[in-house]
């Protein structure tokens, strides 16, 4: 509802406590983290996705978001390594 009328700073508040009350799973942990990311909270959301990150390697969205993330606050190289990982996971490979 929250991301429908693109209230992300309304739906953050709601996904926090939903995050606190299952810490451990991945899906409202990720919501939080897309919240913030569109409500230009670049902190948080880089927080969420490192957290995400480092529970599950491989979770490509997370990969991705946190490289776009970090690419919002002008970490370009620090993002690029996270991009190439969401991309290979992705199956997206450079044709040589």
């Amino acid at each position: 509802m929250f991301f429908d009328a693109k209230d992300y700073a309304a739906a953050a508040r709601v996904l926090g406590g939903l995050v606190e009350e299952v810490p451990e799973q991945t899906g409202p942990r990720l919501l939080l983290a897309r919240s913030y990311y569109h409500s230009a909270q670049l902190g948080p959301a880089e927080s969420e996705l490192r957290t995400i990150v480092e529970r599950d390697p491989v979770e490509h969205y997370a990969r991705l978001m946190l490289g776009r993330t970090l690419q919002r606050q002008n970490r370009h190289e620090e993002a690029e390594s996270h991009l190439r990982i969401a991309s290979a996971l992705a199956g997206d490979f450079e044709q040589r």
